[in-house]
């Protein structure tokens, strides 16, 4: 492949975090309920324990269900009494917390 090699640096990062974000899939609350309810993922309040007990008096600001390579992950940002929004990643199966990180 010939041409600048920057280009094609950006060309390939490009693609590659279109890959990376094509292969999460936002699930809606009826989905969320019937994996619930079938035991494929605990309920919500259960999975935060981990993370309130990491932040103790953070609030919750936001919480998806994703499937992410056919992991069924929870993105939850809290707001830390400290007044920082982290981002962390609950594995929806077990609670644990796969990525933990401030939010930009």
């Amino acid at each position: 492949m010939k041409g600048n090699p920057v280009v094609r640096c950006i060309c390939i990062v490009s693609l590659a975090a279109l890959t990376c974000a094509a292969s999460a899939r936002d699930l809606d609350q009826d989905e969320a309920r019937d994996l619930r309810l079938s035991g494929v993922i605990l309920p919500l309040d259960q999975l935060m324990r981990a993370a309130m007990e990491r932040y103790p008096g953070a609030t919750l600001l936001e919480a998806e269900l994703e499937e992410e390579d056919d992991v069924f992950v929870y993105e939850v940002e809290l707001l830390t009494r400290e007044g920082v929004v982290r981002e962390l990643e609950l594995d929806a199966h077990d609670g644990k917390i796969l990525k933990d990180e401030v939010d930009d």
